[in-house]
């Protein structure tokens, strides 16, 4: 306590006087004296809005970001509960969102898309998270869904390529295969990334997938794949006939088609869901959609590919990553992450066109060699920080955990 002695008197009633002393009087005799009267004496209260605005704080931090404390709580349940959460957090994780809350929105728009390819992808999630835990991989990984996005991409593209269509029920069992190469090459993959301090992306989910479609083939018995074949005319382009509505339409049906879906109603859902966890990650998503739209546009391309959402989902990945997930979120790193936004959309041309002649879909492999490349930048620029992977969560902590460090930095270079 303070070594001062504090007098305070309070005339409620004449001559009635009421005194508080501190404990400790061995320094100088300064005495402070307060005098209120009855009318000037007023109860100190906590203003209702206030209080009510710091429980709907409290309470909306509970549901954003990474649901830290969601996932303590759940750790002493039973272990089925806590798979649901795994399991709903990579289906999410697909977007580098590490939220139960939004994979289960996800999941809703998987729904609006197609009921079908909602039991495919989310039995790739399962198959994926159920293998990753029998071959012993990292609990924590699993935990985060880090052995469940890639199962979820395969099972829904392979439905999206199935030439059977809709409920063709014996999809299911090359499905569940597949899925099971996943946390295999997740766990090779990440034995030599780790190296630099790298994540795998959707290399697995690139590598099951065209190994499965390379197999299989248009003319397959059991299992029919959709024919891709490589342009062998120049399009008629008529700029006039462009529409706008469809244009800023394509922005979501970008975002969409990272599960391959092209329901703009299904890329607004996902959209939401993005957002509930981080709103930079739903910014970011929507600027490199938006960015491999206007790419497409700059090469030409046919209105029809542009308003499926075909030049957005790389690019929209690609901007999420850089701009403030393994990057930290600066002004620099915003634009860093467009220049790769657009970098992805060109490169994903030149995959297109390189894999339709072996009647192969680009899949993500345009996003995953650009974030890879523009993460082994080398600068001594400050303001561009690449965060120790173990490090990385959702862009706003990503940003807190910056700028404690440059203020660490900062502290140790004046001592």
């Amino acid at each position: 306590m303070q070594d001062t002695m504090t007098l305070i008197v309070q005339v409620a009633v004449p001559w009635t006087k009421k005194y508080h002393m501190g404990q400790n009087i061995n320094m100088e005799n300064s005495v402070d004296v307060k005098i209120e009267t009855k009318g000037e004496r007023k109860p100190i209260k906590q203003n209702p809005l206030s209080k009510a605005g710091k429980k709907v704080c409290r309470a909306v931090g509970y549901i954003t970001g990474d649901m830290k404390e969601f996932g303590a709580w759940l750790k002493d349940k039973p272990l089925m509960i806590q798979f649901i959460d795994w399991v709903l957090r990579g289906i999410s994780q697909v977007m580098f969102v590490n939220n139960p809350l939004s994979g289960l929105i996800v999941v809703a728009g998987f729904l609006v898309q197609n009921p079908w390819w909602t039991l495919t992808g989310c039995l790739g999630t399962v198959v994926s998270t159920l293998t990753a835990l029998i071959l012993g991989q990292d609990r924590s990984a699993i935990a985060a869904g880090l052995y469940g996005y890639n199962g979820v991409l395969v099972g829904l593209l392979m439905a999206v390529f199935s030439a059977k269509g809709n409920y063709h029920w014996w999809l299911l069992l090359p499905v569940a295969l597949m899925s099971m190469t996943c946390p295999v090459f997740t766990s090779a993959l990440g034995s030599v990334f780790c190296k630099w301090d790298l994540p795998v992306f959707t290399l697995p989910f690139n590598l099951a997938l065209t190994l499965y479609l390379a197999a299989s083939g248009p003319h397959n018995l059991f299992f029919p794949t959709t024919v891709i074949q490589s342009a062998t005319a120049t399009p008629n382009i008529t700029w006039t006939n462009a529409e706008m509505p469809m244009l800023l339409q394509s922005i979501p049906v970008g975002v969409g088609q990272v599960y391959g879906c092209d329901n703009p109603w299904t890329g607004g859902i996902f959209l939401i869901a993005l957002f509930i966890s981080s709103p930079l990650i739903c910014l970011h998503a929507a600027i490199g959609s938006a960015v491999g739209m206007l790419a497409a546009l700059s090469l030409a391309t046919p209105f029809s590919k542009i308003y499926s959402g075909l030049w957005g989902y790389n690019s929209s990945l690609s901007c999420v990553a850089i701009g403030g997930m393994f990057y930290a979120f600066t002004w620099q790193t915003h634009l860093l992450a467009i220049a790769c936004a657009l970098f992805s959309a060109y490169l994903g041309a030149t995959v297109t066109n390189m894999l339709s002649v072996f009647g192969v879909p680009s899949g993500t492999w345009s996003f995953c060699l650009s974030a890879l490349t523009f993460l082994l930048i080398t600068t001594h620029n400050s303001a561009i920080y690449k965060l120790p992977l173990s490090k990385v969560t959702y862009p706003e902590a990503n940003r807190a955990y910056y700028l404690k460090m440059k203020k660490h930095q900062r502290s140790c270079c004046e001592v």
